[in-house]
């Protein structure tokens, strides 16, 4: 297989960012494993469920990012599950998976509150592309991108707060900016020159110590009296990476 012929991505999250979790509801084994492999491959946590009382106990644990819910289950249908679901998790997106393609059923199912709605058979690639619009059209990509987590580490992009387990840390610009590049290319080796490109936006010739000096910022506030998360690669650059018990420090 060449690149080219490699399938697209649709699902995968970032370095550092929890992969979307999908709760898969149908009665029919394969095909509920199937849906599965093909979202695990694509980089999802996935739980599945074969009827409306399973998925209800599942999603409680599971805690669900989006949901793929067979119209047609034994016990409650889909539309009577999906009322259930947002009874406890309210917003929950969710797209409906049915062997009726007729008009009046899919708009039953809109109407019901689905968010999307596929006809059987289908491509598991159009199911990915269809759950990646109604995750961002619903706005939890793009929440979820926006929360960066390493270890006990969190930065949010929204609102600008880093945490470091229970402790807010306060943060300029710059080093703010700086931390948000080690942490989106988290367990990547970066250089000073990639960091000089990515942070301050050009090349700042002759100043390449610049980094060592907000590198070194950082760990005084982020690292200190704590397990390391930032450490140096001699000769190479930094890397930002969780704990790992032969640390001794970076």
């Amino acid at each position: 297989m060449t690149e080219d012929d490699q399938p697209q991505s649709y699902l995968r999250s970032p370095e550092g960012v929890p992969p979307v979790r999908v709760l898969v509801v149908d009665d029919e084994p394969d095909l509920a494993e199937l849906v599965s492999t093909a979202l695990r491959f694509d980089g999802c946590r996935t739980a599945t469920a074969a009827d409306a009382d399973e998925a209800m106990r599942v999603a409680r644990d599971f805690r669900p990012d989006i949901a793929v819910l067979d119209v047609m289950l034994p016990g409650d249908d889909g539309v009577r599950l999906l009322g259930r679901l947002r009874a406890e998790h309210p917003d929950l997106p969710a797209v409906f998976l049915t062997a009726r393609g007729e008009t009046r059923d899919r708009i039953a199912g809109l109407r019901a509150g689905a968010d999307d709605y596929i006809a059987k058979p289908f491509s598991l690639e159009e199911l990915l592309a269809r759950l990646q619009a109604v995750l961002r059209r619903t706005g939890r990509l793009d929440e979820r991108g926006a929360l960066l987590t390493v270890s006990d580490l969190t930065l949010d992009e929204l609102t600008r707060e880093v945490h470091r387990g229970e402790e807010e840390i306060e943060l300029t610009p710059t080093e703010f900016d700086l931390l948000r590049f080690l942490m989106q290319n988290a367990r990547t080796v970066v250089s000073k020159s990639q960091i000089l490109d990515r942070v301050w936006h050009y090349d700042f010739a002759g100043r390449s110590n610049i980094v060592e000096q907000y590198v070194g910022y950082l760990r005084r506030k982020i690292d200190t009296d704590r397990e390391p998360l930032i450490h140096t690669v001699r000769g190479v650059g930094y890397v930002l990476r969780p704990p790992r018990a032969s640390d001794s420090g970076g």
